[in-house]
């Protein structure tokens, strides 16, 4: 499976096989501005150099991928579908759940966004019993409430341009909060709450993320790319060396510069090297920072979301700065830490969202992959092979009586109370099930 994470100052693509991380390329993309793509045609060779790049680094053949979408795309709304299973009352298959997915995604989407993906948080038997995966049980209805995750049509059509002119085909879509939430967060800081700052090149952002969804996003168009201009303009020197200097002397927190630490650059229209220590450039880059961090705050703190039980999590290029978890905790009052990949191989903070996409996908349940195949128009043969199973799996279609209704929810109760009481059975269920997973893996590299 092949993660590509798709950003405005580069394009990181993470290979894994079986879940484990086998290679991380990262390489420069200049089709990108603030988070937009501007340029289809160098975005699709900043891809196709990542892609390249991580194939030949790990002797894999890539044909497809599956992407991340920023917050700043994501519109999230409640949405709720409903499927009819049988008059007489049959057993929910793959295909009741489809169509029950499908009509939420019809009634809900806007004509100018498409779905990214749906959360269902329930479904319904006949409109009284509420079950996490209703597959096998006995229904004459279905319903599914959840949260619907859109994007607009144009940039999002951008994206999967600029994939179709690299070479590759996109499976489909993963809200990037959601993946690096998957990664940067824990059980615990997930479902209590937690904020995860992305702090990239040409945007940063704050996403509130709370029983595992997307609860409040903050977006500033400024980022890492904005302090290299800072830092060129104010040395007067070229972009490439203003960025190589951020890395290599800057602090985000001038405390922990020194002035006796002094490093040479060479300005232009001056004679010969300049020596500028490591307090004044650092000076530089957290005016920059502040203001970012600052406006981040101001939306975080209107939302009254700086007082999650997880604090901040910050991840993202620009997090490579030393002393940026305690400027973020000292100006926001609250706790902070940085959060990077320990696989060997990407042990930097700008690999956490493709890393997280591979992540996140590898962990979706088999409903997920159920969801990702009515929107992304693929698994259809399972359907057909659910539709055509024998009769003799289904219940009998004669009139149902009161005692068969009874004896009906009575299968769904022994269902639901066996699934719940027996860890050793559900892992056996789901050997049995795992066929539906091996199918869509087909569709990944």
């Amino acid at each position: 499976m092949v993660g590509l994470d798709i950003g405005t100052t580069s394009v990181k693509a993470v290979v894994a096989d079986s879940g484990k991380v086998i290679g991380a390329v990262t390489t420069p993309n200049s089709g990108m501005r603030h988070g937009q793509i501007v340029d289809i045609d160098q975005t699709a060779a900043a891809i196709s150099r990542a892609l390249k790049g991580v194939a030949e680094k790990t002797n894999a053949k890539i044909y497809s991928v599956v992407a991340g979408i920023p917050v700043g795309m994501l519109q999230l709304e409640t949405a709720t579908g409903f499927a009819s299973v049988g008059e007489q009352g049959t057993e929910v298959n793959n295909d009741d759940v489809k169509r029950a997915i499908s009509s939420v995604i019809h009634s809900a989407v806007k004509d100018d966004r498409d779905a990214i993906t749906f959360l269902p948080s329930r479904f319904l038997i006949d409109s009284k019993t509420e079950v996490d995966d209703p597959r096998k049980m006995i229904a004459h209805s279905l319903g599914v409430t959840g949260i619907l995750l859109t994007a607009p049509t144009g940039p999002l059509h951008n994206i999967k341009k600029a994939i179709e002119r690299a070479g590759y085909h996109n499976n489909f879509f993963v809200p990037t909060p959601l993946a690096i939430s998957s990664v940067a967060l824990n059980e615990s800081e997930k479902t209590f709450g937690s904020v995860i700052v992305d702090l990239g090149g040409g945007v940063s952002t704050a996403t509130v993320i709370k029983d595992g969804q997307i609860k409040y996003a903050n977006i500033d168009l400024e980022g890492g790319s904005d302090i290299t201009h800072d830092i060129s303009a104010v040395l007067s020197i070229s972009k490439n060396d203003a960025e190589q200097v951020k890395l290599d002397y800057g602090f985000a927190d001038p405390s922990f510069a020194s002035k006796n630490d002094k490093f040479a650059i060479n300005s232009v229209g001056g004679n010969g090297q300049q020596m500028v220590d490591e307090v004044y450039l650092s000076e530089i880059i957290n005016a920059r920072l502040e203001q970012i961090l600052t406006r981040l705050g101001k939306g975080l703190a209107k939302h009254h979301a700086l007082k999650q039980p997880g604090g901040i999590v910050i991840t993202g290029g620009t997090s490579l700065l030393q002393g940026i978890d305690t400027l973020t905790a000292n100006g926001l009052n609250v706790k902070a830490r940085i959060y990077q990949p320990d696989q060997i191989g990407m042990r930097n903070p700008i690999y956490t969202a493709a890393y997280g996409i591979i992540n996140y996908a590898y962990k979706m349940s088999e409903v997920d992959y159920l969801v990702n195949g009515v929107i992304y128009g693929f698994g259809e043969n399972i359907v057909e092979q659910e539709a055509s199973k024998p009769e003799t799996s289904k219940i009998s279609k004669s009139i149902a009586s009161n005692s068969e209704t009874e004896a009906k929810e009575a299968y769904n109760r022994t269902k639901m109370s066996a699934d719940n009481s027996s860890t050793d059975e559900k892992n056996n269920n789901k050997e049995k099930t795992n066929g539906l997973k091996d199918f869509f893996k087909k569709f990944f590299d």
